[in-house]
């Protein structure tokens, strides 16, 4: 297994919020299908958990951030093939190019974890054991969805009429032996869980979702007969099954942690899984049974993100309206990326993306708001030889209040009001005339009280926009105040 300690968050500026480690906090990002490359959504788990961890750190928590890849099931096998390239040498390619992905985004994970390593395989095989009691073999004849990598009931099959609506592909009949995880053992338990809130759905509108399919939830298949699935973690003492992908690829948020082997309970039950809605189902109903089923308790809070669309619609490679996010990336650099995608899309909710609105975020926000409010005041303080401050930051309860319920695009919006305040400031009290008019205590006054309200931006700033934040720190701790040799971000 591999686990990378990267605690790259860097900032000058001291928080005084608590002297002492407040807490250890564990972090999980769902693990993507290494059967294509990156895409936006991705990003979206990537840049959620990254805020909020940086955010605990900031704090004073002692964070881990999981991040990895999920390798086995047959569309990963399929499309080995269908690139001529061996299964493992396909899976480790395309692993790569995720693990390329969060550190072009600098996310600062501390684990990473992909499914085939060796340790992951033996504490799945393990984590089977303990559900014995729970498992039970069946023939089963009914519906399945390859793109999903899941079993659906006649119901949904009906009221989507044959066809899945996420694939546009018919379901296939299927007719095999399967082991089956007994989720009636749990129903009542997550149930309890879920309504009081000891395992949090967000939004809340998700949490009723869960409530009506766990209704009817059945028993979910953990298995596939080799003959139809080769390529997964083997079900001990049967050679003639392989473990469905679900139950491979779930386990990972305790198997990185070192479980069955070692106590995980520094750092379990996690704070927050930060999961797509096309998959909450399996984390709100499948993943607690498993857990439960091994005697851990359940996670904290569930953070559910709605698609990225493209111009009102769902990206689909078929539509030809998939947007790359290296490209997005390489238009105007990492914070204006991290910009966009935590301030204009929301943290729950469905979001739409054309590169107009990502232009007129950049040029009249990023560029005019924040670029232009750097430039000027550091360009103020140069002409006048006004002195950097030390800067002794604390955090605003309104923030720490949207940021401990997971609002991160309020919070984010919160900063970048204090981000316009500071330039009405400058406007109204027009530190250019004090010079002008000789008035050199009173203009003092003015920048230092400007000053120490930009690096206050700067702290609240760092989750979101780490790089930013760090360079605002520079400018503005600094003994000479120098303006930056280019603005921060250039308009296009």
């Amino acid at each position: 297994m591999h686990a990378v300690i990267r605690f790259n968050y860097v900032i000058r500026l001291k928080v005084w919020y608590n002297e002492s480690i407040m807490s250890k906090v564990y972090i999980c990002t769902a693990i993507p299908y290494v059967n294509g490359s990156p895409h936006i959504g991705h990003a979206m788990d990537y840049l959620l958990s990254d805020a909020h961890a940086r955010y605990c750190r900031m704090r004073g928590d002692e964070v881990r951030l999981q991040v990895g890849t999920d390798e086995h099931g047959n569309k990963v096998f399929s499309s080995a093939k269908k690139n001529d390239m061996t299964v493992e040498a396909y899976a480790q390619q395309n692993s790569d190019k995720f693990r390329s992905f969060i550190e072009k985004l600098d996310i600062s994970y501390t684990d990473f974890i992909r499914t085939t390593d060796l340790d992951h395989v033996r504490r799945c095989q393990e984590i089977w054991r303990q559900l014995k009691p729970h498992i039970y073999s069946a023939e089963y004849d009914g519906w399945y969805c390859e793109g999903c990598e899941r079993f659906v009931t006649q119901k949904e099959y009906d009221e989507n009429s044959g066809c899945c609506p996420d694939h546009q592909k018919p379901y296939q009949k299927l007719t095999e032996k399967n082991y089956y995880l007994r989720i009636s053992d749990f129903k009542e338990h997550i149930r309890t869980a879920i309504e009081k809130n000891e395992m949090r759905i967000l939004p809340e509108f998700r949490k009723q979702e869960m409530l009506r399919l766990l209704d009817d939830a059945p028993d979910i298949s953990i298995s596939r007969p080799r003959g139809q699935l080769s390529w997964g973690v083997p079900v001990p003492d049967d050679d003639d099954q392989v473990m469905y992908v679900w139950v491979d690829a779930l386990s990972n948020y305790i198997t990185v942690l070192g479980y069955p082997d070692q106590d995980i309970s520094d750092y379990w039950p996690a704070e927050a899984q930060f999961i797509g809605k096309d998959i909450l189902r399996f984390h709100a109903i499948t993943w607690p049974a498993i857990l439960l089923g091994v005697g851990l308790p359940l996670p904290k809070h569930l953070v559910t993100h709605g698609y990225i669309l493209a111009d009102g619609q769902k990206m689909s490679k078929s539509v030809g309206n998939v947007v790359d996010p290296i490209e997005v990336l390489n238009k105007h650099g990492l914070d204006a990326f991290r910009y966009y995608f935590l301030r204009h899309v929301d943290a729950f909710a469905d979001a739409d993306f054309t590169w107009e609105k990502f232009e007129n975020s950049y040029n009249n926000e990023l560029a005019n708001d924040l670029g232009n409010l750097v430039q000027r005041l550091a360009t103020l303080c140069r002409k006048n030889q006004i002195s950097g401050l030390s800067y002794k930051g604390s955090l605003d309860p309104e923030y720490c209040k949207l940021m401990d319920e997971f609002e991160s695009t309020k919070a984010f919006s919160f900063v970048w009001q204090r981000v316009q305040d500071l330039n009405k400031q400058i406007d109204e009290q027009k530190p250019w005339e004090l010079a002008k008019a000789g008035d050199t205590i009173k203009l003092e006054q003015v920048l230092s009280n400007l000053i120490q309200g930009l690096l206050n931006v700067s702290l609240h700033l760092s989750p979101f926009l780490p790089d930013t934040a760090k360079k605002i720190s520079d400018i503005f701790t600094n003994q000479e105040i120098l303006p930056p040799a280019t603005p921060l971000f250039p308009k296009s």
